[in-house]
């Protein structure tokens, strides 16, 4: 099998991959490893690819979309005929010796077919109303919804448990173009592999297990992903960052470093980009807000590298204050909110009133359970709960996020490494 793509040769004739994981890792696993001759299936469970990457607002230090990152990579990625990608697709088991491994994946029904144009004919009749989940429930969505509006595939879904299904049949009646199966069932699909890629990425840490952050008891206390997506143009807010709780401007804003982690009671381990991420948000705020006061409370500030220079340069906001310390509480008070910490540098407490906190909350991995290896029960993980480097199955690869918190240039090279580790399992 050969073709090409954008200019590169392509030949199939290197054997074949597994990636599990449509987020930045993956994709560019996907792409690495197609254009080294490889077929690649890829398996994601959401109804989209882009994973994280696509929920940003902005990179930090160049502070550009991160749409334009993906859009590169996914024009390559849905141009080569290599690259079978499986969305809502979770994989169950995996079977075999590295050369030699036989996948079972169970993809669940998207309930619309490849006959959608996205006209959204089908969505002004639904009569269902759910949370959206790509805005981090921010807002809702029709029970059948497109995910986002530059999403791939660029097709139409239907939360099956949301949906009233045939008892209601609106969108069927609706859609002009016969695009709509509400009898989708189950599918399982078994496919024989090489060499399997796991880059199944993470999760925000569950911000309502933290104890007296006030996460979930007042709307103005958000977290760092919330924030992402209140700043984004195709956010809830179409970009405007406002008090959740009556669409008020924001004059003062309270970042929490830490939130979660570095604590024995929560998680252990340091996220790793959660302090520049802070800082790229303290951006957002000036832009919109020239005269807020924005406090940062941490630990430790940590600026890997060349993002040194990001942080110099946030220093020299003098409406921007670096508090070295822990935060204790955050009250509620009848003018909002009062955040209440230890200055460590100064050894007193400090109560700083804030009409909008961010809590930055740890990188934590996505589940794998559900993924069993033969002979070996599961993927073996760490004392976090990030999956190890080595495998039981030498054939079984880890990248990105899954492995542990980092950013999203070293998740692009973690990729391309896996590929190189993937090929030489892969049969010619």
């Amino acid at each position: 099998m050969s073709a090409a793509t954008d200019g590169i040769p392509v030949v199939g004739n290197r054997g074949k991959v597994l990636v599990i994981g449509g987020g930045i890792t993956g994709i560019t696993a996907a792409i690495e490893a197609s254009e080294a001759g490889c077929e690649v299936v890829l398996a994601e469970k959401a109804a989209y690819l882009g994973g994280r990457v696509a929920r940003m607002n902005q990179y930090f230090p160049k502070m550009c979309p991160p749409q334009c990152g993906l859009e590169i990579n996914l024009r390559r990625f849905k141009t080569n005929p290599l690259i079978r990608a499986l969305t809502l697709a979770d994989v169950e088991e995996i079977r075999g010796t590295p050369g030699d491994y036989h996948v079972t994946i169970r993809q669940h029904p998207r309930g619309v077919t490849e006959k959608c144009t996205t006209c959204g004919a089908c969505v002004d009749v639904c009569p269902v109303e759910r949370a959206d989940e790509f805005n981090l429930g921010m807002g809702t969505t029709k029970a059948i919804y497109l995910p986002y509006e530059m999403a791939y595939p660029l097709r139409l879904a239907i939360d099956t448990e949301a949906c009233l299904g045939t008892e209601c049949g609106k969108c069927v009646t609706a859609c002009p173009f016969d695009a709509i199966d509400l009898a989708q069932k189950d599918e399982t699909v078994e496919v024989d592999v090489d060499a399997v890629i796991v880059a199944t990425g993470w999760e925000p840490y569950e911000a309502t297990q933290i104890e007296g952050l006030g996460f979930g008891t007042h709307p103005d206390i958000v977290t760092n992903v919330m924030m992402e997506r209140m700043a984004s143009p195709m956010g809830p807010t179409d970009g405007k960052i406002v008090k959740p709780s009556d669409g008020g401007p924001v004059r003062s804003v309270a970042f929490v470093q830490c939130a979660g982690s570095r604590d024995d009671n929560y998680l252990k381990h340091c996220s790793g980009v959660c302090c520049m991420g802070s800082l790229k948000q303290t951006r957002y705020i000036r832009e919109q807000y020239p005269e807020a006061e924005i406090n940062v409370f941490y630990i430790d500030l940590r600026a890997p590298g060349r993002l040194e220079d990001f942080l110099q340069a946030q220093q020299e906001d003098e409406k921007l204050h670096l508090v070295k310390g822990k935060v204790a509480r955050i009250d509620v008070t009848d003018d909002g909110l009062l955040v209440q910490a230890e200055d460590v540098l100064s050894g007193t407490r400090v109560s700083r009133a804030a009409d909008l906190v961010v809590l930055a909350t740890g990188i934590v991995p996505s589940d794998t359970h559900g993924i069993r290896i033969e002979g070996n029960g599961g993927l073996a993980t760490d004392a976090h709960g990030f999956l190890t480097r080595a495998q039981p199955s030498a054939g079984v690869l880890v990248a990105g996020c899954a492995a542990r918190p980092t950013d999203v240039a070293t998740c692009v090279r973690d990729a391309t490494g896996a590929v190189m580790n993937a090929l030489q399992f892969c049969t010619e």
